[in-house]
Parts: C-alpha cells; sequence; structure tokens
C-alpha cells in the first residue's frame, strides 16, 4: 500500500541527558538489569551477568515524556467526580482511545514566525486567523485530517545546559514560550471535522496558561500528540502521519513512536 514512500522519523530520543520530561514531573531514568558480563565501566556503574549474557534495562519514565500523546483523561475529570470540567469524555484513558485518531492523512501549518515572539514565560498564540491565512495559500482543511503545527522548537531540543531552553528556562521565565493554539483555534479546528492535533513544541497548551487548549479539544474526544521533531523535513499536505502509543490501562496519555510516509519523488 505504501510502496513509493519513505519514511521521515519525527520521534525525539529519550535520554537522562536530555530534556525529555516535563521539568516538574518524574525524571527520565534507565537502569540496567542484566549485561553481557560483569564490568563496572569507566563513570563507575556496575553492569552485572545475573543470568547469563544478555543485554536489558528497566526504565523509569513520566506517561508524558518525549513524543507522546494525551488522551481525555489527562485533562478531563471522569463524569462522575465532580470535578470542574468532568464529563463523558474523562472515562477515555490511554488505553481506550480509538487509535485511528492517532493516524492518516496529515497537514503541516507553518508557525514558524511566532516563534520567539512571545513575552517572557508565554506562549505566542496560534489564532484562527492564523490557520484561514493556510487554507487561502493550501486550501481547505479536510474531516479527518490531523493538523501538525511546526513551531520549529525541536531545536532547543538538545543535551545538557543547552537543553534547558526547551521547557525549564520557558518556566523561570527567562524566555518566552513555545507557540500554541488558543482555544479557539482549538474550536474552529474540531469544527473542520479534525479529530488529532500535533505539534513540536513541549505542549499543545500554552506555557502560561494550558488548561484551556488542552479542555478544549480532549473534552470532545480529540487527542493531542506533543513533542514531535523534524516537522519541517515534511511537505504542507500530502503525507500520512501515524503514532503509535504504548497501550497502558487507565492512562492519561503514553508515549510512542511517530513517522510519517511521505512520497518518494526521486
Amino acid at each position: 500500500m505504501f510502496a513509493g514512500y519513505k519514511t521521515i522519523d519525527l520521534t525525539l530520543t529519550l535520554s537522562e541527558s536530555l530534556p525529555c520530561a516535563w521539568p516538574a514531573h518524574m525524571p527520565f531514568q534507565r537502569k540496567n538489569w542484566n549485561w553481557y558480563s560483569e564490568v563496572v565501566e569507566s563513570y563507575g556503574v556496575e553492569k552485572h551477568s545475573k543470568y547469563g549474557p544478555y543485554y536489558t534495562e528497566w526504565l523509569t519514565i513520566d506517561e508524558h515524556t518525549g513524543t507522546h500523546f494525551d488522551a481525555p483523561s489527562h485533562y478531563i475529570p471522569h463524569p462522575d467526580s465532580g470535578f470542574k470540567y468532568a464529563c463523558s469524555a474523562g472515562k477515555i484513558t490511554g488505553e481506550k482511545v480509538d487509535v485511528s485518531k492517532l493516524l492518516g492523512p496529515a497537514v503541516v501549518v507553518d508557525v514558524t514566525q511566532l516563534t520567539g515572539t512571545g513575552g517572557p514565560g508565554e506562549s505566542p498564540l496560534i489564532t484562527v486567523e492564523h490557520l484561514h491565512t493556510w487554507e487561502g495559500k493550501y486550501g481547505k482543511i479536510q474531516p479527518g485530517e490531523i493538523v501538525l503545527f511546526y513551531t520549529g522548537w525541536d531545536k532547543y531540543y538538545l543535551p545538557g545546559k543547552e537543553g534547558l531552553r526547551y521547557s525549564f528556562t520557558v518556566f523561570q521565565q527567562e524566555g518566552p514560550g513555545w507557540p500554541s493554539p488558543d482555544s479557539n483555534a482549538v474550536d474552529w479546528l474540531y469544527e473542520r471535522g479534525v479529530r488529532c492535533i500535533g505539534t513540536d513544541g513541549v505542549s499543545i497548551g500554552a506555557a502560561h496558561e494550558g488548561i484551556t487548549a488542552h479542555v478544549a479539544g480532549l473534552s470532545k474526544e480529540m487527542a493531542y500528540v506533543e513533542s514531535l521533531t523534524n516537522l519541517g523535513q515534511l511537505p504542507v499536505k500530502g503525507f500520512y502521519f501515524i503514532f503509535l502509543p504504548i497501550k497502558v490501562e487507565g492512562s492519561s496519555g503514553a508515549p510512542g513512536r511517530a513517522v510519517a510516509l511521505v512520497p518518494d519523488t526521486n
């Protein structure tokens, strides 16, 4: 079916040296469980061979680490909870999300002109006007298409201190946040028939106020894919997007692998 297509990886690499986890959440960690032989590495880490010569490690990982998706339950409480924003969408935890929402024909909305324009700790907002401008150039967004916001924010996904700009210093109000859609833009896309939105920013939610945009879509049973990368390598339209999360019972979302299948014109 996809003969004549090339695959572009849209997934961030996970590493303890990379800013893959939300700053206030459990950091990503991995520990050795079994190695080919008993060794002590140069930086003092012991690797054991308890069960013979094979290699495996175990992970500590937040559900929203690296490239991941938000299930409705991430921000929408169960309808019987009595909490604000509670509705039927709150019943939909990660393993219950219809995986067909996470794959399909997609378009890229380039909003890189907004990157760097917010105030300290604030995200510049992607509005309905930006979407109208995009449609004026490329045609109407179709029902069932996945909309990917290309902000270029992944350029800050770097190891060590260089990677603090990705999210940490934003929350220290030392610079602007990633561009994110406002709730009106989310509502507008939903009315267009869009059921999945993605971004190479840290979150669909704004750095200074993340609740509104999350509730706008997740309460309507939309799915969000966040912290993508390489969106600048994609055409504006005419390609297929796939995100496959790990399936965890009762989850608020999960990391996974995102790829694009793009027609190979060579």
